[in-house]
C-alpha cells in the first residue's frame, strides 16, 4: 500500500509556487498579496491562521492578518473587506470561519469580490466551477484532487464515492472528480446501504467528521482513500477511515494527521498565485 505523504507532497507544491512567486516579481515588479481577517479567539483557527501567514511569507507572498475580538459589528469587518476588494496589492481575501454568531457568514462571503475570493465560496465561483469555468477551488478539495492525481494521473472512467456533502468539500469536491471524466456517487448520513455505496468506489473520499466510519470491509481492494476527517477521540486524532483496517486493502491512503492537512494551506497559496496572475490579464 501506498502512503501517501500529504506533507512530502505539500513541500513539492510550495516549491514550485516559490519559483512561480520568483518570476511573476521579475515580470510584473510586485508580489501576490493575501489578506487573511480573524476575528475572536478560537484555538483552532488561531493556529490555522498563524499556519497560513508563515507559508505565505515562505513562497514570498505578501502577508497580512487583520484581527477583530469576537464583539466586532459586522459593518466594520464588510467595510473592511470593501477597502481590501479596492485595494490592488490584495490578491486574495480569506475571512477565518467559524465567525460569532452575530455576523452573517453568508453575507461575509458575498462581500469578497469573486475575483479575490481565494477559498472559492462565493457563489459565483461556486457555480463557475460546477458549469467548468476557470474559478478558486475550495483549498480541501483541491488538495485532495491533486493528491488523488499524484497516484492515478489518468481517472477517466473511474467509480469516485464522495461521503459527506457539504458546500466546503463534498460538492465542490464532486465536481472536480466530474471533470475529469470520473462516475461519481454523492452519499450522506441519509444514504441507504453506505457501506454498498462504499465498496463501487475505485476512489473515495471521506469527509463526514464521524471517526473511522468507513471500515475495511467498505473498501474494495486496491481503492484510492482519501481521509479528510480530523476527529479527536480518547486514542488521539483519528479520521473517517479506519486507518489499520484499510491501509491493508486500499492501494493507496492518506495518513491524519499529515495527509489531506497540509495540502489545504498549500492550496490556500496557489489559488492566491491564480487569483493575482488572473488580476494581471
Amino acid at each position: 500500500m501506498i502512503l501517501i505523504d500529504g506533507k512530502k507532497i505539500a513541500l513539492e507544491l510550495r516549491e514550485e509556487l516559490k519559483e512561480e512567486v520568483s518570476k511573476l516579481k521579475l515580470k510584473y515588479n510586485k508580489v501576490p498579496g493575501l489578506t487573511v481577517i480573524l476575528i475572536g479567539e478560537d484555538p483552532p483557527s488561531q493556529i490555522y491562521v498563524r499556519n497560513k501567514e508563515k507559508s505565505a511569507n515562505e513562497v514570498g507572498l505578501k502577508s497580512e492578518v487583520i484581527r477583530y475580538p469576537d464583539s466586532v459589528e459586522e459593518k466594520t469587518v464588510l467595510d473592511k473587506i470593501d477597502e481590501l476588494n479596492k485595494d490592488e496589492s490584495v490578491s486574495g481575501i480569506l475571512v477565518q470561519l467559524p465567525l460569532p454568531k452575530h455576523i452573517d457568514k453568508q453575507k461575509v462571503i458575498e462581500t469578497i469580490l469573486p475575483s479575490k475570493d481565494v477559498d472559492g465560496f462565493h457563489p459565483m465561483n461556486v457555480g463557475n466551477l460546477s458549469s467548468g469555468y476557470e474559478s478558486s477551488v475550495p483549498c480541501t478539495p483541491l488538495g485532495c484532487y491533486l493528491l488523488i492525481k499524484k497516484i492515478e494521473p489518468n481517472l477517466n472512467g473511474k467509480k469516485a464515492v464522495v461521503v459527506g456533502r457539504s458546500n466546503l468539500n463534498g460538492k465542490p469536491m464532486t465536481q472536480l472528480l466530474l471533470k475529469e471524466n470520473c462516475t461519481v456517487t454523492i452519499t450522506h448520513s441519509k444514504t441507504k446501504d453506505l457501506k454498498g455505496e462504499c465498496l463501487k468506489g475505485d476512489i473515495i473520499v471521506a469527509a463526514v467528521g464521524i471517526p473511522e466510519l468507513v471500515k475495511g470491509d467498505w473498501v474494495k481492494k486496491d481503492a484510492i482513500v482519501i481521509d479528510v476527517g480530523i476527529n479527536k477521540t480518547d486514542k488521539g486524532i483519528v479520521g473517517d477511515i479506519a486507518f489499520d483496517e484499510v491501509s491493508k486493502i486500499a492501494k493507496a491512503l492518506t495518513p491524519v494527521p499529515g495527509g489531506v492537512g497540509p495540502m489545504t494551506i498549500a492550496c490556500l497559496l496557489k489559488n492566491t498565485i491564480e487569483c493575482f496572475k488572473r488580476s494581471q490579464k
